[in-house]
Protein backbone atom coordinates (compact mmCIF):
# COMPACT_ATOMS: atom_id res chain seq x y z
CA UNK A 1 0.00 0.00 0.00
CA UNK A 2 1.17 3.74 -1.08
CA UNK A 3 1.88 5.76 1.43
CA UNK A 4 -0.74 8.37 -0.22
CA UNK A 5 -3.11 5.77 -0.69
CA UNK A 6 -2.74 5.14 3.43
CA UNK A 7 -2.67 8.79 4.35
CA UNK A 8 -6.09 9.19 1.94
CA UNK A 9 -7.75 6.75 3.61
CA UNK A 10 -6.93 7.83 6.88
CA UNK A 11 -8.72 11.30 6.76
CA UNK A 12 -11.59 10.22 5.85
CA UNK A 13 -12.03 9.27 9.45
CA UNK A 14 -11.61 12.73 10.16
CA UNK A 15 -14.82 13.59 8.16
CA UNK A 16 -17.21 15.24 10.56
CA UNK A 17 -19.45 12.35 12.22
CA UNK A 18 -22.73 13.68 10.67
CA UNK A 19 -21.23 14.24 7.49
CA UNK A 20 -19.94 10.56 7.71
CA UNK A 21 -23.91 9.51 8.52
CA UNK A 22 -25.08 11.14 5.82
CA UNK A 23 -23.02 9.26 3.23
CA UNK A 24 -24.28 6.15 4.75
CA UNK A 25 -28.04 7.05 5.61
CA UNK A 26 -29.24 8.66 3.05
CA UNK A 27 -31.41 11.99 4.17
CA UNK A 28 -29.84 12.16 7.42
CA UNK A 29 -29.10 15.96 8.14
CA UNK A 30 -25.60 17.42 8.22
CA UNK A 31 -26.27 20.52 9.32
CA UNK A 32 -25.65 20.67 13.04
CA UNK A 33 -21.99 19.13 12.67
CA UNK A 34 -20.73 21.93 10.34
CA UNK A 35 -21.63 24.46 13.05
CA UNK A 36 -20.45 21.73 16.22
CA UNK A 37 -17.29 23.54 17.85
CA UNK A 38 -16.70 19.85 19.29
CA UNK A 39 -17.13 18.41 15.11
CA UNK A 40 -13.56 20.53 14.69
CA UNK A 41 -12.30 19.48 18.05
CA UNK A 42 -12.84 15.82 17.62
CA UNK A 43 -11.02 16.02 13.89
CA UNK A 44 -8.01 18.20 15.00
CA UNK A 45 -7.42 15.66 17.88
CA UNK A 46 -6.98 13.13 14.41
CA UNK A 47 -5.53 14.83 12.07
CA UNK A 48 -3.71 18.82 11.78
CA UNK A 49 -5.80 20.03 9.27
CA UNK A 50 -9.74 20.08 9.07
CA UNK A 51 -12.28 21.97 6.61
CA UNK A 52 -15.73 21.95 7.09
CA UNK A 53 -18.05 20.79 4.71
CA UNK A 54 -19.90 24.08 4.08
CA UNK A 55 -16.02 25.75 3.28
CA UNK A 56 -14.59 23.02 0.81
CA UNK A 57 -14.78 25.94 -1.68
CA UNK A 58 -12.07 27.76 0.16
CA UNK A 59 -9.46 24.44 0.15
CA UNK A 60 -9.94 21.48 -2.17
CA UNK A 61 -9.60 17.86 -0.36
CA UNK A 62 -6.21 17.40 -2.20
CA UNK A 63 -4.75 20.86 -0.51
CA UNK A 64 -6.40 19.79 2.72
CA UNK A 65 -4.39 16.79 2.12
CA UNK A 66 -1.21 18.54 1.40
CA UNK A 67 -1.53 20.99 3.94
CA UNK A 68 -1.69 18.19 6.60
CA UNK A 69 1.65 15.94 5.29
CA UNK A 70 3.19 19.10 5.78
CA UNK A 71 2.67 19.59 9.20
CA UNK A 72 2.98 15.78 10.38
CA UNK A 73 6.09 15.03 8.18
CA UNK A 74 7.68 18.60 10.50
CA UNK A 75 6.19 16.92 13.43
CA UNK A 76 5.41 20.03 15.12
CA UNK A 77 1.50 21.11 17.34
CA UNK A 78 0.24 23.16 14.45
CA UNK A 79 -3.87 23.10 13.88
CA UNK A 80 -5.56 24.48 10.98
CA UNK A 81 -9.41 24.81 10.47
CA UNK A 82 -11.37 26.37 7.31
CA UNK A 83 -14.81 27.33 8.83
CA UNK A 84 -17.47 28.91 6.69
CA UNK A 85 -18.07 32.64 7.09
CA UNK A 86 -21.01 32.47 9.14
CA UNK A 87 -19.50 30.24 11.67
CA UNK A 88 -19.87 31.71 15.68
CA UNK A 89 -16.68 33.35 16.53
CA UNK A 90 -17.50 34.61 19.71
CA UNK A 91 -14.64 32.92 22.30
CA UNK A 92 -14.31 31.05 19.24
CA UNK A 93 -9.93 30.31 20.12
CA UNK A 94 -10.87 29.72 24.03
CA UNK A 95 -13.55 27.01 23.41
CA UNK A 96 -11.41 25.24 19.93
CA UNK A 97 -8.54 25.24 22.75
CA UNK A 98 -10.67 23.81 25.31
CA UNK A 99 -12.35 21.45 23.21
CA UNK A 100 -9.40 19.74 21.48
CA UNK A 101 -7.06 20.05 24.67
CA UNK A 102 -4.36 19.87 23.56
CA UNK A 103 -1.02 22.66 23.75
CA UNK A 104 -0.04 23.96 19.98
CA UNK A 105 -0.50 26.86 17.61
CA UNK A 106 -3.98 27.34 16.08
CA UNK A 107 -5.15 28.94 12.68
CA UNK A 108 -8.24 29.65 11.62
CA UNK A 109 -9.61 30.69 8.54
CA UNK A 110 -12.85 32.08 8.18
CA UNK A 111 -14.70 32.90 5.56
CA UNK A 112 -12.64 35.62 3.71
CA UNK A 113 -10.50 36.40 7.04
CA UNK A 114 -8.00 34.73 8.74
CA UNK A 115 -6.47 34.54 12.88
CA UNK A 116 -4.38 32.65 14.87
CA UNK A 117 -3.79 31.89 18.63
CA UNK A 118 -0.90 30.16 20.17
CA UNK A 119 -0.15 28.35 23.99
CA UNK A 120 2.79 30.87 25.05
CA UNK A 121 4.63 27.70 25.73
CA UNK A 122 5.02 26.88 21.63
CA UNK A 123 5.24 30.94 20.53
CA UNK A 124 5.12 34.11 22.26
CA UNK A 125 2.19 35.94 21.75
CA UNK A 126 4.36 38.57 19.82
CA UNK A 127 5.48 36.00 17.33
CA UNK A 128 2.11 34.62 16.90
CA UNK A 129 1.01 38.65 16.28
CA UNK A 130 3.97 38.93 13.52
CA UNK A 131 3.07 35.39 11.75
CA UNK A 132 -0.44 36.14 11.78
CA UNK A 133 0.25 40.18 10.14
CA UNK A 134 2.84 38.52 7.64
CA UNK A 135 -0.29 36.31 5.95
CA UNK A 136 -2.94 38.95 6.05
CA UNK A 137 -1.70 40.32 2.71
CA UNK A 138 -2.94 36.94 1.35
CA UNK A 139 -6.41 36.57 -0.13
CA UNK A 140 -6.05 32.98 -1.77
CA UNK A 141 -6.88 30.39 1.02
CA UNK A 142 -4.37 27.77 0.15
CA UNK A 143 -1.79 30.47 -0.40
CA UNK A 144 -2.34 32.34 2.78
CA UNK A 145 -2.28 28.72 4.93
CA UNK A 146 0.49 27.44 2.97
CA UNK A 147 2.64 30.41 3.96
CA UNK A 148 0.74 30.28 7.50
CA UNK A 149 2.21 26.77 7.93
CA UNK A 150 5.56 27.27 6.80
CA UNK A 151 6.06 30.56 8.83
CA UNK A 152 4.57 28.37 11.51
CA UNK A 153 7.12 25.93 11.49
CA UNK A 154 10.01 27.14 11.57
CA UNK A 155 9.52 28.66 14.46
CA UNK A 156 6.65 27.06 16.22
CA UNK A 157 8.34 24.46 19.71
CA UNK A 158 6.84 20.93 20.60
CA UNK A 159 6.35 17.93 18.91
CA UNK A 160 2.69 16.84 17.47
CA UNK A 161 0.07 15.00 19.52
CA UNK A 162 0.43 11.55 20.06
CA UNK A 163 -2.98 11.43 19.10
CA UNK A 164 -2.11 12.02 15.07
CA UNK A 165 0.04 9.13 15.22
CA UNK A 166 -2.55 6.57 17.54
CA UNK A 167 -5.15 7.26 15.49
CA UNK A 168 -8.05 5.71 17.79
CA UNK A 169 -11.86 5.81 17.46
CA UNK A 170 -12.14 8.50 19.97
CA UNK A 171 -14.78 11.23 18.55
CA UNK A 172 -15.11 8.44 15.65
CA UNK A 173 -18.24 7.45 14.54
CA UNK A 174 -18.41 3.77 13.78
CA UNK A 175 -19.99 4.63 10.53
CA UNK A 176 -17.36 6.23 9.29
CA UNK A 177 -14.98 3.56 10.08
CA UNK A 178 -17.17 1.68 8.04
CA UNK A 179 -17.00 3.79 5.49
CA UNK A 180 -12.84 4.23 5.40
CA UNK A 181 -13.00 0.20 5.39
CA UNK A 182 -15.35 0.57 1.83
CA UNK A 183 -12.78 2.80 0.50
CA UNK A 184 -9.96 0.68 1.23
CA UNK A 185 -11.86 -2.64 0.21
CA UNK A 186 -12.51 -0.82 -3.37
CA UNK A 187 -9.02 0.50 -3.65
CA UNK A 188 -8.05 -3.42 -3.48
CA UNK A 189 -6.39 -3.22 0.16
CA UNK A 190 -6.62 -6.09 2.17
CA UNK A 191 -5.78 -3.72 5.74
CA UNK A 192 -4.66 -0.38 5.77
CA UNK A 193 -2.54 1.25 8.69
CA UNK A 194 -3.67 4.53 10.21
CA UNK A 195 -1.38 8.05 9.84
CA UNK A 196 1.79 7.32 11.78
CA UNK A 197 3.15 10.32 13.40
CA UNK A 198 6.39 11.10 11.40
CA UNK A 199 9.35 12.31 13.79
CA UNK A 200 11.51 11.83 11.10
CA UNK A 201 12.78 15.42 10.27
CA UNK A 202 13.41 16.22 13.96
CA UNK A 203 15.09 13.77 14.60
CA UNK A 204 17.43 14.07 11.41
CA UNK A 205 17.66 17.85 13.40
CA UNK A 206 18.58 16.40 16.56
CA UNK A 207 21.13 14.00 15.60
CA UNK A 208 23.00 16.60 13.14
CA UNK A 209 22.81 18.55 16.22
CA UNK A 210 24.31 16.22 18.63
CA UNK A 211 27.25 15.04 16.32
CA UNK A 212 27.94 18.55 15.83
CA UNK A 213 28.46 19.11 19.36
CA UNK A 214 29.91 15.82 19.98
CA UNK A 215 33.22 17.03 18.44
CA UNK A 216 33.54 19.75 20.81
CA UNK A 217 32.58 18.01 24.33
CA UNK A 218 35.43 14.94 22.75
CA UNK A 219 37.36 17.82 23.19
CA UNK A 220 36.61 18.52 26.59
CA UNK A 221 36.70 14.80 28.04
CA UNK A 222 40.13 15.07 25.89
CA UNK A 223 41.18 17.87 27.42
CA UNK A 224 40.31 16.85 30.88
CA UNK A 225 41.81 13.15 30.26
CA UNK A 226 45.30 15.33 29.92
CA UNK A 227 44.94 17.25 33.21
CA UNK A 228 44.36 13.95 34.78
CA UNK A 229 47.45 12.71 33.15
CA UNK A 230 49.61 15.90 34.09
CA UNK A 231 48.59 15.57 37.75
CA UNK A 232 50.92 12.11 37.92
CA UNK A 233 49.34 11.69 41.26
CA UNK A 234 49.77 8.31 42.55
CA UNK A 235 47.40 7.03 45.42
CA UNK A 236 50.42 5.14 47.08
CA UNK A 237 53.34 7.74 46.44
CA UNK A 238 55.05 9.84 49.35
CA UNK A 239 52.95 12.27 51.29
CA UNK A 240 49.24 11.14 50.18
CA UNK A 241 46.48 11.68 52.14
CA UNK A 242 43.20 10.24 52.68
CA UNK A 243 42.02 13.09 51.32
CA UNK A 244 43.91 13.19 48.29
CA UNK A 245 43.02 9.81 47.33
CA UNK A 246 39.15 10.79 47.99
CA UNK A 247 39.54 13.68 45.57
CA UNK A 248 41.74 11.74 42.80
CA UNK A 249 38.97 8.87 42.89
CA UNK A 250 36.37 11.57 42.84
CA UNK A 251 38.03 13.38 39.96
CA UNK A 252 38.11 9.64 38.05
CA UNK A 253 34.84 8.75 38.57
CA UNK A 254 34.16 12.36 37.03
CA UNK A 255 35.95 11.62 33.97
CA UNK A 256 33.98 7.97 33.43
CA UNK A 257 30.48 9.02 34.11
CA UNK A 258 31.44 12.32 31.68
CA UNK A 259 32.73 9.34 29.00
CA UNK A 260 29.23 6.92 29.89
CA UNK A 261 26.99 10.06 29.63
CA UNK A 262 28.27 11.44 25.99
CA UNK A 263 28.20 7.80 24.80
CA UNK A 264 24.76 7.11 25.76
CA UNK A 265 23.92 10.56 24.35
CA UNK A 266 20.90 10.56 21.76
CA UNK A 267 20.14 14.19 21.57
CA UNK A 268 21.88 17.74 22.29
CA UNK A 269 19.92 17.56 25.91
CA UNK A 270 21.90 14.81 27.17
CA UNK A 271 25.16 16.24 26.52
CA UNK A 272 24.40 18.96 30.12
CA UNK A 273 25.61 15.77 32.53
CA UNK A 274 28.47 15.46 30.66
CA UNK A 275 30.13 18.78 31.35
CA UNK A 276 28.72 18.96 34.48
CA UNK A 277 30.76 15.67 35.44
CA UNK A 278 33.63 17.38 33.67
CA UNK A 279 32.88 20.45 35.56
CA UNK A 280 32.77 18.54 39.00
CA UNK A 281 35.78 16.56 38.20
CA UNK A 282 37.89 19.89 37.48
CA UNK A 283 36.82 21.42 40.72
CA UNK A 284 38.44 17.39 42.54
CA UNK A 285 41.45 18.18 40.43
CA UNK A 286 41.52 21.41 41.89
CA UNK A 287 41.10 20.70 45.63
CA UNK A 288 43.70 17.73 45.12
CA UNK A 289 46.60 20.19 43.25
CA UNK A 290 46.14 22.34 46.66
CA UNK A 291 46.47 19.87 48.85
CA UNK A 292 49.64 18.56 47.23
CA UNK A 293 51.17 21.83 47.53
CA UNK A 294 49.82 23.15 50.75
CA UNK A 295 47.97 25.71 49.54
CA UNK A 296 44.72 26.97 50.42
CA UNK A 297 41.85 24.71 49.26
CA UNK A 298 39.80 26.72 46.19
CA UNK A 299 36.73 27.94 46.12
CA UNK A 300 33.84 26.00 44.24
CA UNK A 301 33.70 28.45 41.31
CA UNK A 302 32.30 28.19 37.65
CA UNK A 303 34.37 27.63 35.02
CA UNK A 304 36.02 30.33 33.07
CA UNK A 305 33.34 31.41 31.09
CA UNK A 306 35.28 31.79 27.56
CA UNK A 307 36.85 28.45 27.69
CA UNK A 308 35.81 26.36 30.62
CA UNK A 309 38.85 24.11 29.57
CA UNK A 310 40.43 26.82 31.33
CA UNK A 311 39.51 25.42 34.60
CA UNK A 312 38.08 27.27 37.67
CA UNK A 313 37.46 30.94 37.21
CA UNK A 314 39.39 32.50 39.83
CA UNK A 315 37.48 35.99 39.84
CA UNK A 316 34.17 37.67 38.17
CA UNK A 317 35.62 40.51 34.85
CA UNK A 318 33.35 42.29 33.06
CA UNK A 319 33.07 41.57 29.87
CA UNK A 320 30.40 42.46 26.70
CA UNK A 321 29.57 40.92 23.75
CA UNK A 322 29.94 42.26 20.49
CA UNK A 323 26.83 44.70 20.65
CA UNK A 324 25.58 43.72 23.38
CA UNK A 325 25.75 45.17 27.13
CA UNK A 326 28.83 44.61 29.65
CA UNK A 327 28.04 41.98 32.34
CA UNK A 328 30.34 40.07 34.56
CA UNK A 329 31.55 36.68 33.90
CA UNK A 330 33.62 34.04 35.70
CA UNK A 331 37.39 34.03 34.52
CA UNK A 332 40.54 32.37 35.01
CA UNK A 333 43.91 33.98 35.87
CA UNK A 334 45.03 34.54 32.36
CA UNK A 335 41.96 35.57 30.54
CA UNK A 336 41.46 38.42 33.88
CA UNK A 337 44.76 39.54 32.89
CA UNK A 338 43.87 39.92 29.13
CA UNK A 339 40.69 41.77 30.00
CA UNK A 340 42.80 43.80 32.33
CA UNK A 341 45.43 44.60 29.47
CA UNK A 342 42.47 45.69 26.77
CA UNK A 343 42.98 42.44 25.02
CA UNK A 344 40.57 39.80 23.67
CA UNK A 345 40.03 36.51 25.88
CA UNK A 346 41.13 33.15 25.09
CA UNK A 347 37.45 32.42 23.52
CA UNK A 348 36.50 28.47 22.74
CA UNK A 349 35.54 29.07 19.16
CA UNK A 350 33.55 26.06 17.90
CA UNK A 351 32.11 25.28 13.70
CA UNK A 352 29.13 26.65 12.37
CA UNK A 353 26.60 25.18 9.71
CA UNK A 354 28.29 27.93 7.52
CA UNK A 355 31.22 26.08 8.26
CA UNK A 356 33.21 29.39 9.73
CA UNK A 357 34.38 29.09 13.40
CA UNK A 358 32.20 31.25 15.88
CA UNK A 359 32.30 31.82 19.35
CA UNK A 360 30.44 29.10 21.21
CA UNK A 361 27.40 31.63 22.62
CA UNK A 362 26.97 33.12 19.04
CA UNK A 363 27.08 29.63 17.39
CA UNK A 364 23.47 27.66 17.25
CA UNK A 365 21.06 26.26 19.88
CA UNK A 366 22.79 22.84 20.50
CA UNK A 367 25.60 24.50 22.80
CA UNK A 368 22.60 25.54 25.38
CA UNK A 369 22.97 22.22 27.37
CA UNK A 370 26.61 22.04 26.73
CA UNK A 371 26.76 25.78 28.43
CA UNK A 372 24.24 24.89 31.36
CA UNK A 373 26.12 21.95 32.13
CA UNK A 374 29.11 24.26 32.99
CA UNK A 375 27.22 27.04 34.22
CA UNK A 376 23.78 26.25 35.76
CA UNK A 377 20.72 27.36 35.58
CA UNK A 378 20.84 30.45 37.58
CA UNK A 379 23.84 32.04 36.38
CA UNK A 380 23.53 31.05 32.67
CA UNK A 381 20.68 33.93 31.38
CA UNK A 382 23.01 36.62 33.00
CA UNK A 383 26.09 35.61 30.98
CA UNK A 384 24.42 34.89 27.83
CA UNK A 385 22.01 38.02 27.42
CA UNK A 386 22.34 39.47 24.19
CA UNK A 387 23.94 36.73 22.54
CA UNK A 388 22.45 34.71 19.69
CA UNK A 389 22.60 31.55 22.30
CA UNK A 390 20.96 33.00 24.76
CA UNK A 391 18.06 35.10 22.35
CA UNK A 392 17.75 31.49 21.10
CA UNK A 393 16.66 30.16 24.49
CA UNK A 394 14.53 33.18 25.55
CA UNK A 395 12.43 31.99 23.37
CA UNK A 396 9.14 29.49 24.07
CA UNK A 397 10.21 26.66 21.83
CA UNK A 398 13.44 26.45 23.28
CA UNK A 399 12.68 24.06 26.08
CA UNK A 400 10.95 21.85 23.44
CA UNK A 401 14.23 20.93 21.44
CA UNK A 402 16.81 21.46 23.71
CA UNK A 403 15.39 20.80 27.21
CA UNK A 404 14.33 23.29 30.03
CA UNK A 405 15.93 24.25 33.68
CA UNK A 406 18.21 26.71 32.28
CA UNK A 407 17.29 29.34 34.86
CA UNK A 408 14.96 32.32 33.37
CA UNK A 409 15.29 30.75 30.28
CA UNK A 410 13.83 26.95 30.75
CA UNK A 411 10.28 26.71 31.78
CA UNK A 412 7.67 23.65 33.41
CA UNK A 413 4.21 22.90 32.35
CA UNK A 414 3.29 21.50 29.25
CA UNK A 415 4.70 21.74 25.87
CA UNK A 416 4.10 21.42 22.26
CA UNK A 417 1.58 18.60 21.69
CA UNK A 418 0.66 17.84 25.34
CA UNK A 419 -2.63 17.56 26.28
CA UNK A 420 -3.62 19.68 29.36
CA UNK A 421 -7.43 19.44 27.97
CA UNK A 422 -8.56 22.94 29.76
CA UNK A 423 -5.65 23.68 31.91
CA UNK A 424 -4.00 26.71 29.48
CA UNK A 425 -3.57 30.14 30.12
CA UNK A 426 -6.93 32.24 29.24
CA UNK A 427 -5.03 34.89 27.65
CA UNK A 428 -3.66 33.15 25.30
CA UNK A 429 -6.58 32.29 23.41
CA UNK A 430 -8.67 35.39 24.45
CA UNK A 431 -10.35 38.05 22.55
CA UNK A 432 -12.22 38.17 19.72
CA UNK A 433 -11.45 36.59 16.31
CA UNK A 434 -9.28 39.09 13.94
CA UNK A 435 -7.31 40.57 16.83
CA UNK A 436 -4.18 38.42 16.46
CA UNK A 437 -2.37 40.43 13.89
CA UNK A 438 -3.31 43.98 15.15
CA UNK A 439 -3.41 43.77 18.64
CA UNK A 440 -5.95 46.03 19.29
CA UNK A 441 -7.54 47.00 22.65
CA UNK A 442 -10.68 45.48 24.13
CA UNK A 443 -9.09 42.23 25.99
CA UNK A 444 -8.64 43.72 29.30
CA UNK A 445 -5.51 41.88 30.73
CA UNK A 446 -5.58 39.69 28.14
CA UNK A 447 -2.47 39.36 25.14
CA UNK A 448 -4.92 38.52 21.98
CA UNK A 449 -6.89 41.65 22.31
CA UNK A 450 -8.83 43.21 19.14
CA UNK A 451 -12.02 43.32 17.25
CA UNK A 452 -13.09 41.21 14.14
Amino acid sequence: MKATLVRTSARLLLVPIAATLAILMAGAPATHAATDLSTVAAALRESPVYVDPAASDLLSEADAEALADKIEDADKPVFVAVLPGGFPTQNLFQNLRTETGITGLYGVRLGDEFDARADSAVMSNQGVSNLVTSVQGAGDPKAQLNDFVDGALRNVGGSAPSSWSEGGSDGVSTGALITVGTVLVAGGAGAYTLVRRNRRRHEEEQRAALEKLRVVVDEDITAFGEELERLDFHPGESGATDAMREDYERALDAYDKAKTHMATAAKPEDVRPVTQCLDDGRFFLAQLAARRESRPLPQRRSPCFFDPRHGLSVADAEWAPEGGAPRDVPVCAADRARLAEGRDPMVREVATDSGARRPYWEAGPAYGPWAGGYFGGGLLPALLVGTLLGNMMATSAYAADYGSGYGDFGGAGYEGGDVSGADFSGGDFGGDFGGGGDWGGGLGGGDFGGGF
